[in-house]
């Protein structure tokens, strides 16, 4: 009988890749498919010893290590719902995730820095990774065998919790089928093969690092090279060694900065991958110029995976579209309870990677529609070709007059300004018009505008109710860790300006 259990669709090759190395880490050690998969039984046979049973919540906030991933795959194997957690959740943000989720157990790492917080201790025991992980915590008399739980599609894999940009933070719960159909679309359309090896720097506790990234990789029975983190010099150093990188648009901005990048460093390079957050068309030229690569972007959220992808073929490649829906993914645009004019509206979702709802929430009429299509809050538009544009989020939307502004429309003409490293577009109350098209600006090193020099300058390619009436100048946008602009924030923030 076939398991649809995520974990024996991952390892369904295993035969084929047990003396490929899975992990090469720098400064240390290549690990091969046989001895990682001798670590995930290890952690399996030990959250077995306590009491971990199917469907119990696993909660891990640790640092990134390929122990980690081994918990999350042995969490599958079981049959256990697998929580990650920002390392740098305080610990206010820990109880609410432990009141939502109840986990069985909650798991840290030595490096954690809330290893011996009292107040934590006080609401849940704590588990080490390292001694779940080390086979000399497993009982010498302990008959425990690594089954793979079967699993049915709708059956909860993981649940994810989102930013909580406007309230508390939601768990999306992801099914096996979610993430199984995901990575078998991503695989097939981005050609990943065992020859292939994935440059990895990004965290692991979000969609993009671990159900794109690390599930893709295990599939093909591909090599990771494991970086602890984004550090320009040590992706410079190993892109000669790799196939794919997998990327936000802050490490190609920053890539790009760098005299080292060039085409003959990425002459070994199948493709770029860029998402979690908007490309710019500037980022996405400049990089083409310099390596003689298009990035590759696709479109994706924490409750639907990967929505859409740009195709394979460089040559169909399109700056500033995230290119067509996946495989058995329904995507429509929707203007119902919207007043937007030029084909937009909110992007809406439906196929076999959306999630069924939020943990503990029942009442899902909000975020889904009638006819069972998710309501992203997304605005894009759909051109001749069935290629999707993203315009900006709902909640971004400027109504000025009673006129709509579009945020990513002003952006992408300010940072066109040589002067101008970045820019983000908000609006702000305004008693006469409701609200102010206010633009927060990042300059580059040593060039100075003026605010009126800067209305001048995209006057002209702008209506004028467009063009920001208030500019506030600073030296970084705030960001999250995955370098998306945090524009709640910046309105906080100058809301009484």
């Amino acid at each position: 009988m076939e398991i649809n259990n995520l974990y024996n669709i991952l390892f369904r090759e295993i035969e084929k890749n047990r003396n490929n190395t899975v992990f090469e880490i720098p400064d240390e050690k290549k690990i091969i498919y046989k001895d990682f998969e001798n670590i995930i039984n290890t952690i399996y046979i030990n959250l077995k010893n306590k009491q971990v049973e199917p469907g119990d919540r696993i909660c891990a906030q640790t640092s990134k290590s390929i122990e980690v991933i081994a918990l999350y795959l042995a969490c599958l194997k079981i049959g256990a719902i697998y929580i990650p957690l920002n390392f740098d959740y305080s610990i206010d943000e820990l109880k609410f995730f432990i009141e939502d989720s109840k986990p069985k157990l909650f798991i840290l790492d030595k490096k954690n820095k809330y290893i011996n917080n009292d107040n934590l201790k006080k609401i849940i025991k704590l588990t080490l990774l390292e001694e779940i992980s080390s086979s000399d915590c497993i009982n010498i008399k302990s008959n425990i065998k690594t089954n793979t739980f079967n699993s049915n599609d709708n059956d909860i894999a993981a649940i994810l919790y989102t930013s909580g940009t406007t309230g508390k933070p939601k768990g999306a719960a992801l099914s096996h089928k979610n993430l199984s159909s995901n990575c078998l679309s991503l695989n097939k359309i981005w050609k990943f093969s065992s020859n292939d090896i994935l440059l990895h720097a990004l965290p692991v506790y979000h969609v993009h690092g671990l159900f794109v990234a690390i599930n893709c990789s295990i599939l093909s029975g591909s090599k990771i090279i494991f970086l602890p983190k984004f550090d320009t010099a040590s992706v410079l150093e190993y892109i000669p060694k790799s196939t794919v990188m997998m990327g936000v648009p802050t490490f190609y901005n920053r890539l790009i900065e760098h005299k080292k990048l060039n085409s003959n460093l990425c002459k070994n390079m199948r493709v770029f991958i860029s998402g979690s957050a908007p490309l710019t068309i500037e980022t996405w030229n400049t990089f083409f110029k310099k390596t003689g690569h298009k990035i590759l972007e696709r479109y994706g959220m924490t409750e639907t995976g990967m929505i859409t992808s740009n195709p394979y073929l460089i040559e169909k490649r399109k700056a500033e579209s995230v290119g067509w829906p996946l495989p058995e993914v329904k995507l429509r645009i929707s203007k119902e309870n919207l007043n937007l004019k030029d084909h937009l509206g909110e992007i809406q979702v439906k196929g076999p990677n959306v999630f069924n709802g939020y943990w503990n929430k029942k009442n899902k009429n909000t975020d889904f529609t009638k006819d069972g299509f998710f309501k992203t809050g997304d605005i894009g538009k759909i051109d001749n070709e069935g290629r999707v544009f993203i315009v900006g989020r709902q909640k971004d939307l400027i109504i000025t007059g009673g006129l709509n502004v579009y945020p990513k429309e002003v952006e992408d003409h300010l940072n066109k300004i040589n002067e101008i490293k970045e820019s983000a577009v908000i609006g702000l109350p305004d008693k006469d018009f409701g609200e102010t098209v206010v633009a927060v600006v990042v300059m580059e090193k040593n060039k100075n505008l003026t605010p009126k020099e800067i209305q001048n300058t995209i006057l002209n390619k702008l209506a004028k109710f467009k063009v920001p009436k208030k500019f506030i100048f600073i030296s970084e946008l705030p960001r999250n860790i995955m370098g998306k602009i945090q524009k709640n924030i910046l309105r906080d923030k100058y809301k009484d300006i």
